[in-house]
């Protein structure tokens, strides 16, 4: 392959990247906070370690 040609390839890829990495940043800048997804989360966890840590039923003969 001719230099010239793969120095330009080259520079055109090099621009999709940065456009691609831009376009990631926005996306991830415009995502809400966490904070309730993860209050949520910590929730469900203290309520299945509540359901997990009750004291056995007697066995009905």
């Amino acid at each position: 392959m001719d230099p010239e040609s793969h120095l330009a390839l080259h520079h055109t890829r090099a621009a999709e990247l940065r456009a691609q990495a831009a376009a990631h940043r926005l996306a991830h800048a415009a995502r809400p906070p966490r904070e309730f997804r993860t209050r949520l989360g910590w929730t469900l966890v203290e309520l299945g370690l509540r359901l997990a840590a009750t004291a056995p039923r007697p066995a009905v003969v």
